[in-house]
């Protein structure tokens, strides 16, 4: 019931607003709006204010704003300077453009809100990084802080991961060295200079453009501690004496500084015994003990306990006038990602699995949801820097391609031909029904597995 209700809600909130940029901006340019629709089908609510109805209708996965128009019917001679094909190319570009614009502007004020209501976030505290990466290169060691992100002159502190992680990925694609100023424990803090200029090779057809290319640098955030947090009555580390609240600090003389770390030890070991150093209290002990196959079909160790812990967090506040500033910062690298990576899906360089139709979009709202009301803003944010940009793009039948069909008037001073138009509205809609048949079966896929 919450991921409906949550999916629901944030339907209502970005298609209102998007309409409603709409609206405003056809009021302000003195064109006559009939009617201002949520949703489609069969009104369940509709009321009448001044010359517009509106409505919410039936099926709650989109909305409309319908303009006095020439083209959709006769006119009043009274109103003909009221009908939206009678303003000038000018006024019919803003009032299309105002839709994508609300929603980038409501993805500004929600992340600003995230950020004054603040939301708990990983410390951007770094794992180890495999052996002849860039970050393993500069010298990152397993438990850096990462204080400072310096690139092309200008310095940027980091709080926390999640606000490393945009930085990190638009150097990586722009292929620019980048500083980190990092702290260690009993030392002075030290600048490590991570080179992406000619480290990381293009994203491979089928893999994830994006998250791909940060993870072949190197740099990881550090995971949960390696802490026993059950074990298995007649498994391997019942046998040796280990205990749930155990925290294994190393294995064979090597640390392990987080589950990431030890999982590695135990499937490297191949079977092998090992001599885990465990922390219980404040005494520290030795045990030996051998991983045993996961199963005969698969080359998988484990070790017969459970594994978990707390990542090291902080809560990341702002005051109002910094958290403007940051969420018009993150609308604007937000909006500059996903274009990028949907001109990658296009030339074949990122897989269309990164497509999400409404069941994602559902799944991911009652998650966030039900972690708090910081999260659950910050996915609408997100979900409105999608809508936003989506609408923007030169594809008929969406804002973009009437935007596409207003600058060829106005370089040409004549209107597109309507029959031209009406060819490539059908031929926008093929694109669109495509791309919904595509994320529709991303959903599915994530639904049900993989298949075996």
């Amino acid at each position: 019931m919450l991921t409906l209700v949550a999916f629901l809600f944030a339907i209502g909130v970005l298609v209102t607003v998007h309409e409603y940029g709409h609206y405003r901006a056809a009021v302000l340019a003195g064109v006559k709006v009939l009617r201002f629709s949520i949703g489609f089908g069969a009104p369940l609510f509709h009321w009448r204010r001044g010359e517009t109805e509106f409505v919410v209708a039936m099926i709650p996965l989109g909305g409309y704003v319908r303009m006095l128009d020439e083209r959709e019917g006769r006119v009043a001679p009274s109103d003909h300077d009221r009908a939206f094909n009678r303003k000038t190319v000018g006024w019919r570009a803003l009032i299309v453009v105002a839709g994508p614009m609300a929603n980038l502007v409501l993805a500004t004020v929600l992340f600003a809100a995230v950020a004054v209501i603040g939301i708990r976030e990983p410390i951007a505290i770094l794992g180890a990084p495999a052996a002849g990466t860039v970050a393993a290169r500069a010298g990152v060691r397993a438990g850096d802080r990462v204080l400072t992100f310096r690139r092309d002159g200008r310095t940027t502190p980091v709080v926390a991961w999640d606000a490393l992680v945009p930085l990190l990925r638009n150097a990586v694609q722009a292929r620019v060295p980048v500083w980190l100023d990092v702290a260690r424990p009993g030392e002075a803090t030290r600048a490590l200079r991570l080179d992406f200029a000619a480290a990381v090779a293009p994203a491979t057809p089928g893999g994830d453009a994006n998250h791909a290319s940060l993870s072949a640098t190197g740099v990881r955030l550090q995971g949960p501690p390696a802490r026993v947090t059950d074990v298995v009555p007649s498994g391997a580390a019942a046998r040796a004496g280990l205990r749930a609240g155990d925290l294994v600090l190393a294995v064979d003389g090597d640390p392990v500084p987080d589950i990431t770390d030890l999982l590695q030890a135990i499937q490297a070991s191949d079977g092998a015994p090992m001599r885990f150093t465990a922390l219980r209290g404040t005494s520290r002990m030795d045990v030996v003990l051998r991983a045993t196959p996961a199963d005969a079909t698969t080359p998988r160790w484990h070790i017969g306990a459970m594994l978990g812990g707390e990542v090291p967090s902080v809560l990341v506040r702002s005051n109002p006038v910094a958290a403007l500033g940051q969420g018009v910062s993150r609308t604007w690298t937000l909006a500059g990602l996903t274009l990028r990576t949907l001109g990658r899906m296009v030339i074949g360089q990122a897989p269309l699995s990164q497509l999400g139709g409404p069941v994602s979009i559902a799944d991911y709202a009652g998650r966030s949801a039900a972690l708090g009301w910081a999260s659950y803003l910050g996915f609408l944010a997100i979900l409105s820097v999608s809508l936003g940009v989506l609408n923007l793009l030169p594809l008929p039948v969406l804002d973009g391609g009437h935007l596409l069909y207003y600058a060829v008037e106005a370089l040409t001073r004549r209107s597109v031909p309507q029959r031209v138009q009406e060819r490539l509205q059908q031929g926008g809609l093929v694109v669109i029904a495509l791309m919904m048949v595509v994320a529709l079966f991303n959903d599915f896929a994530r639904l049900l597995g993989p298949f075996h």
